[in-house]
């Protein structure tokens, strides 16, 4: 099946049965949605590389610790949200990267791995925050990784690789994206942009307010204008490690912090607002194998989920997905007695925090002695001359992936807490998809990535901006 034909297909085949079996009509716009108030707004949180152990183990951590679920579990429980699962896959791979997930919601074609929103035969497709500002719609992105990264890029940009962040943050400036917060201060900065381009003097200059710590932040008035919140070099911190640091708390604000200024921001539009908001970090954590940054990064997440829901509900015109791109590294926590789970809740930092202060020439005393700082683990000699193998070139494990110092690291500390991994990159899982608020119907069951593009677009309607062929001219 050709690409054309596959994409006609999903929006006449599938998708239409979809919409229709709930009630929705294509062909007369949205008579469905139309009869409860049409999306005015639309808030999309991705919590990327999300496993569904990692939702599991927050939301267990959360009532062990605190006495309560998840909002993401709790709103399934009382059935507030509706529940799918999503096929991620990519044009050219069974396991996609975030790029082409992003890219799949934000455009509506699968494109190759790295792309966004340029598929196989080299089209720039339109997305959908540029798509929505044409409708009069104001437009926002947040995440805990650089703020170029692939996936706020996948709803905004159109580049051949999502390497390339210096463009991404042009194009953000371009298409006028109206709430940007985030990391990635060198994309911005004049002295670390290889073309000295100074992106911060071109926003004040296009009228919006910069700040680079949270105290600039809420000193000036985030909640009114056009914003861009630049707060760290590359990605910011890992909650757990932000939670434990006194300059990190004061300077970087948490990611329902943003959230909320974005939507009080976005929301004093009357025709409404598209936004994109990412738990970016849990990613990362996965690929590192590495707990304490796993689940205290998700439970983040899982606050931003309470600050959009607390906005949607009672109301009938915002339509709230609730998603991940991919699983990652599939952890799970193994059976044992439940202290060993509990033990999670006494580190202090992450393990990618651990790593950075050791090195090849780290002594073993050293390497315990960082370790139990870290998470109160006392770890015995003959774990720690493992890392220190691992460290300089010399671990092998049968699996070639697990050789690395995170992965070493990660099963040394599973013999304490028994949180362990498949690995340490992407898997090609169906993802958990929840949904709220008008147009939601259609988004149950079983759910083709690429499907989402065309739910929004025709529950907010505006479908009148879509192209036919769905282009946009190359920056």
């Amino acid at each position: 099946m050709s690409h054309q034909t596959r994409r006609d297909f999903l929006k006449t085949g599938a998708l239409s049965t979809l919409l229709l079996g709930s009630g929705i009509a294509i062909a007369g716009g949205c008579d469905a949605i139309s009869r409860r108030g049409k999306t005015k707004n639309i808030i999309f949180l991705v919590s990327d590389g999300m496993s569904a152990g990692t939702l599991q183990m927050a939301d267990t951590m959360l009532r062990r610790r605190d006495g309560r679920p998840s909002n993401w579990v709790r709103l399934l429980e009382d059935s507030t949200l509706k529940r799918g699962l999503m096929d991620m896959a990519s044009a050219d791979r069974i396991v996609t990267d975030s790029a082409a997930a992003a890219a799949s919601w934000g455009c509506g074609y699968r494109v190759n791995n790295g792309a966004l929103n340029i598929t196989p035969d080299e089209v720039h497709r339109k997305p959908i925050l540029p798509l929505f500002k044409e409708s009069g719609k104001t437009t926002g992105l947040v995440t805990t990784t650089e703020m170029t990264h692939a996936t706020p890029a996948g709803f905004a940009a159109n580049v051949e690789s999502r390497g390339m962040g210096e463009t991404i943050a042009e194009q953000y400036l371009e298409r006028e994206i109206d709430v940007l917060m985030g990391g990635g201060n060198n994309h911005y900065d004049p002295e670390m942009r290889e073309d000295g381009r100074d992106l911060y003097e071109e926003h004040r200059e296009a009228g919006y307010f910069v700040a680079k710590t949270k105290g600039e932040l809420l000193a000036g008035d985030p909640t009114e204008g056009k914003v861009l919140g630049i707060f760290t070099n590359g990605h910011l911190p890992y909650t757990l490690d932000h939670l434990n640091t006194d300059n990190l708390l004061e300077n970087v604000p948490t990611l329902a912090e943003m959230t909320d200024l974005a939507i009080q921001n976005l929301s004093g539009n009357p025709n409404g607002f598209i936004m994109q908001v990412e738990g970016g970090r849990v990613d990362h954590a996965a690929h590192s194998n590495d707990v304490g940054g796993l689940i205290y990064d998700q439970i983040a997440f899982d606050d931003a989920i309470g600050v959009a829901m607390d906005f949607a509900q009672g109301r009938d015109d915002t339509l709230v997905i609730i998603t991940t791109d991919h699983g990652n590294a599939n952890p799970g926590y193994n059976s044992s007695a439940d202290e060993y789970f509990d033990s999670i809740q006494n580190h202090r930092h992450t393990a990618n925090w651990i790593r950075a202060g050791l090195d090849e020439n780290s002594s073993i005393s050293e390497i315990q002695e960082r370790i139990q700082y870290a998470t109160g683990y006392e770890i015995p000699e003959e774990q720690a001359e493992l890392y220190q193998q691992s460290a300089r070139g010399t671990y092998r494990a049968a699996y070639g992936r697990m050789n690395s110092t995170s992965a070493v690291l990660g099963q040394i500390l599973a013999n304490h807490c028994h949180v362990n991994w498949v690995g340490g990159s992407h898997t090609g899982d169906y993802v958990e998809l929840a949904s709220f608020g008008p147009g939601s119907e259609a988004i149950e069951g079983f759910v083709i990535n690429t499907q989402l593009f065309d739910v929004m677009t025709e529950a907010a309607g505006v479908t009148d901006y879509v192209d036919n062929d769905q282009t946009v001219a190359h920056l």
